[in-house]
């Protein structure tokens, strides 16, 4: 459990940096020589293939959240009005969007989620989904 809290403050910490981390393809300079970084995902699309589009009014608000799924269930068919970032702990999930596509994730996977798109993950596997998910704006 020790290690999914580092790499979850991890997986924080080069959130909030913002664009300085996720242009960057390689480690910074400024952290001791001791720190590792790894990139997890630069992209500027969601795993549906949609444009990342920011948020362009409200108050600003990030959301982090723990999320564990049982062997055999799913989330429901939900969408999400906003920009999210998913990083899988554990678990195979599997995420269907309602145009059919079908996309399996396994620990260590960074997941940009899909915006106003239908979509349902399910765990395809034995033990548990466990989820960080963290969503920008309200």
């Amino acid at each position: 459990m020790r290690h999914s809290s580092w790499v979850v403050s991890l997986f924080c910490a080069s959130l909030l940096a913002g664009g300085t981390v996720a242009q960057a393809n390689e480690p910074r300079s400024d952290y001791r020589k001791e720190v590792s970084v790894s990139t997890l995902l630069t992209t500027t699309r969601t795993s549906a293939g949609q444009p990342i589009v920011y948020p362009s009014s409200g108050a600003p608000q990030v959301t982090a959240l723990r999320v564990e799924i049982p062997p055999g269930q799913d989330t429901g068919w939900h969408l999400h009005t906003v920009p999210g970032v998913a990083y899988v702990l554990s678990g195979t999930l599997e995420v269907e969007t309602e145009d059919g596509r079908k996309h399996r994730y396994g620990p260590g996977d960074a997941i940009v989620e899909s915006v106003k798109l239908k979509h349902d993950g399910r765990n395809v596997g034995n033990e548990p989904v466990k989820l960080v998910v963290f969503f920008m704006g309200i």
